[in-house]
């Protein structure tokens, strides 16, 4: 008997968003562009041995009122329970990701280095592309050492519209 990975569509100010929920955890909240979403839903499916099933859970339905509140400027922090997916480096690398508070940004190389593997800038900027929990783990928040904004599954027009949404009181970009 499969698993199933509970999902539903959520429309952000900047794009659609796939939630997903597993074992009561958000594990997706993800970018629904063409091309991101075979390899995102093909590894979901391939290590937790599920299938999407279209239908709402507690965890979501909380998912969705904090991001309305995020987008609101009304929360700066999530307490959603999160399921990680993904190898044992990319967990780390996710889980470093949550340090970066709210209206910071670091670069790749700053990354690497709290790492404590500061030439690993490229694997870490792939795992840091690889994220499926996008938003509430803040993958938007890293840009390049030079302070432009590159990579991001959403698309660089999500993550200036974040980091904006964010930054509000500092000019950057």
């Amino acid at each position: 008997m499969k698993n199933v990975i509970q999902v539903q569509y959520y429309q952000s100010p900047c794009g659609e968003l796939i939630l997903g929920s597993y074992q009561g955890k958000l594990c997706m909240c993800d970018w629904n562009r063409e091309g991101r979403r075979a390899l995102i839903d093909r590894r979901m499916q391939k290590l937790l041995h599920a299938d999407y099933e279209k239908s709402s859970s507690e965890v979501i339905v909380r998912t969705i009122i904090q991001l309305d509140e995020y987008f609101g400027r009304k929360r700066t922090a999530f307490d959603i329970p999160l399921f990680f997916v993904g190898t044992d480096f990319q967990k780390t690398v996710w889980k470093e990701l949550l340090n970066i508070p709210y209206g910071m940004i670091l670069s790749y190389g700053d990354l690497s280095r709290k790492l404590g593997n500061p030439k690993a800038i490229r694997a870490v900027a792939a795992a840091n592309g690889a994220n499926p929990i996008s938003i509430l783990v803040p993958c938007h928040r890293v840009i390049g050492s030079d302070r432009k904004l590159v990579g991001y599954g959403g698309g660089i027009p999500a993550k200036k519209i974040l980091l904006e949404l964010e930054l509000s009181d500092k000019v950057f970009f």
